[in-house]
C-alpha cells in the first residue's frame, strides 16, 4: 500500500504541485514587474507626446498622423517588437481608393430614378450596370438594421444591387459614410431606395479616381505557439477644423484615442520584460478608424482568424468609467467567455470589468474589433467612454487636462493582469457565433 502511495504521488500529486508552483512563480513575476514597467510617469510621458500640438490632431493623410506613427514606430523598436513580415519596417502600409462621383444616372422598370436615390461603393472610374450584368441583388427591408445589414453586403466579397425599402429615406444618404474611400477592388455595391423590387434596371456612374498612401504600426513579440494574441488601438483622430471660441483648432484627441495607443505602448513594454509568453502577441495601432476602419479592415485581412486566439482592443480609457474608478466595461461581453476570464485574472485586485452598459449604440460593431469579430475571434473593445455623458468627445478640448492619467493607468495594469492566462496559453476564449451577428 505505501508504494503504491508513493508511486501515485510521484505521477500525479507532484507534478500538479509542480505546475501550481510555476503559476505562483509567473504569478509573482506578474506582480513584481507590472508596477515597475507601467508608471503612470511613463503613462503621461507617452499620453503627452502623442496628444501634443505637434502632432496636429493626427488627421489621416496629414504629416501629424506620420510624426505619431514614427513614435509609434520608434517605442515598438526601443521595447524590442519584431517588425511583421512583409511590412516595411513597422509601418504596414497600404492604399486607399478616393472615387468622387461626377455623374450618376439610374432608370428603374422604365422610370427615371433621382441621383439622391443612389449610393455607389466602387473604385471603377466608369460603372454600367443593368439586370443582365450578373450582380448578386439583395435587400434592406424596412424592419432591417440599415447600416448593419448594408455592412454585410459590402464586406460579402460579391457584386451586390441592393434593394433598399423607402422606410430607410431619412437615414439613406448617410450610406455615403461608406464611400469616400476604400480599398482597391473589382467588386462595387449599389444601394437603391425603391419602394418596390424592379424587374429592369440600368444604371451608369462616373468617378474620378485618386490613390491615397497609409499605414498601420505592428509590432511582434514571438511566441512558441502559432495562435496570435492582438493589442490594439487606433491612433488616428480629426486632425485640424474651425477654431472654437477659444481660438483652438486642434483636435488633440488625447482619449480618442491616444489613451489606447498609450496603452498598447506600454503593454509591449510589459510583456517584452515578462518574457512569458506561449503565444504570439500582435501590437497594432490602426489608422483611418475616424474615416470608416479603414486601418483594422486592412490589418485583419492579413491573419487566419482562426489563429487568432484573442484581441484586446483598447478605446477612449482616460475618463472614468460609469461605475467610478478601477473600473471599465467589455464590449460584446455576452458573445464569448473572454470576460469571464478577464475576471477570473483579476481576483483581489480590486478592478472590475463589467458589460458594456451602452448595448443600444452598438459599440461591439463600431470599432476596430469588428472586422475580426464577425470572422468570430473573441474580439473585443475595453472602454470607459461614458457614451451619454463625454463633453470632450470629438472636440478641441479632448486635450491631456481632461484625462485621469493615474486610473488610466491603473487600467492598463489590469488589461496586463486579466489577459495574463490567455497569453500564456492556459485560457482559449470561446469563439463569436458568426450566425448570430446581423
Amino acid at each position: 500500500m505505501y508504494y503504491l502511495l508513493t508511486e501515485y504521488m510521484k505521477k500525479t500529486i507532484l507534478p500538479a504541485l509542480a505546475f501550481l508552483l510555476v503559476l505562483d512563480v509567473s504569478a509573482q513575476q506578474h506582480d513584481k514587474t507590472i508596477n515597475r514597467v507601467i508608471k503612470e510617469k511613463k503613462v503621461r510621458k507617452i499620453e503627452k507626446i502623442l496628444s501634443s500640438d505637434d502632432m496636429e490632431g493626427r488627421g489621416t493623410f496629414t504629416p501629424g498622423i506620420d510624426k505619431a506613427a514614427d513614435v509609434i514606430a520608434a517605442a515598438f523598436k526601443k521595447n524590442r517588437l519584431i517588425p511583421a513580415e512583409g511590412n516595411n519596417g513597422y509601418f504596414q502600409e497600404f492604399a486607399l481608393v478616393e472615387a468622387t462621383q461626377t455623374a450618376v444616372s439610374g432608370n428603374v422598370d422604365g422610370t427615371a430614378i433621382s441621383g439622391s436615390d443612389i449610393v455607389v461603393l466602387t473604385t471603377a472610374e466608369r460603372l454600367s450596370v443593368d439586370e443582365q450584368s450578373g450582380y448578386e441583388t439583395g435587400t434592406i427591408g424596412a424592419n432591417d438594421r440599415l447600416f448593419n445589414k448594408a455592412y454585410s453586403y459590402i464586406h460579402s466579397g460579391k457584386n451586390h444591387i441592393v434593394w433598399v425599402d423607402t422606410a430607410h429615406s431619412k437615414n439613406f444618404g448617410n450610406l455615403l459614410r461608406f464611400k469616400r474611400e476604400n480599398f482597391k477592388s473589382n467588386r462595387s455595391i449599389l444601394f437603391v431606395l425603391t419602394g418596390k423590387t424592379p424587374v429592369s434596371y440600368t444604371f451608369t456612374v462616373q468617378h474620378a479616381v485618386s490613390e491615397k498612401k497609409l499605414k498601420n504600426v505592428v509590432g511582434i513579440l514571438p511566441g512558441r505557439k502559432d495562435e496570435y494574441v492582438i493589442f490594439s488601438a487606433h491612433y488616428d483622430h480629426l486632425g485640424i477644423g474651425e477654431p472654437n471660441q477659444n481660438g483652438d483648432s486642434i483636435f488633440n484627441g488625447a482619449n480618442d484615442d491616444a489613451a489606447g495607443t498609450t496603452a498598447v505602448i506600454m503593454l509591449s513594454q510589459y510583456f517584452s520584460k515578462i518574457k512569458n509568453n506561449e503565444r504570439t502577441l500582435v501590437f497594432a495601432a490602426f489608422t483611418a478608424e475616424e474615416i470608416g476602419g479603414f486601418g483594422s479592415q486592412y490589418f485583419s485581412q492579413q491573419f487566419d482568424p482562426e489563429k487568432v486566439v484573442a484581441m484586446f482592443n483598447i478605446e477612449m480609457i482616460g475618463t472614468d468609467s460609469k461605475w467610478g474608478k478601477n473600473s471599465a466595461y467589455i464590449t460584446g461581453y455576452e458573445k464569448t467567455d473572454m470576460g469571464k476570464i478577464l475576471e477570473k485574472n483579476l481576483e483581489g485586485t480590486g478592478f472590475t470589468f463589467y458589460p458594456d452598459p451602452y448595448p443600444g449604440q452598438q459599440l461591439f460593431y463600431r470599432s476596430d474589433n469588428a472586422t475580426l469579430a464577425r470572422l468570430g475571434v473573441p474580439a473585443h473593445t475595453i472602454s470607459t467612454s461614458k457614451m451619454d455623458n463625454e463633453p470632450f468627445y470629438h472636440t478641441q478640448d479632448d486635450e491631456i487636462e481632461t484625462l485621469d492619467l493615474k486610473n488610466m493607468t491603473e487600467i492598463i495594469k489590469a488589461i496586463a493582469l486579466s489577459s495574463r492566462t490567455i497569453v500564456s496559453g492556459e485560457d482559449t476564449p470561446s469563439r463569436v457565433d458568426t450566425k448570430q451577428l446581423r
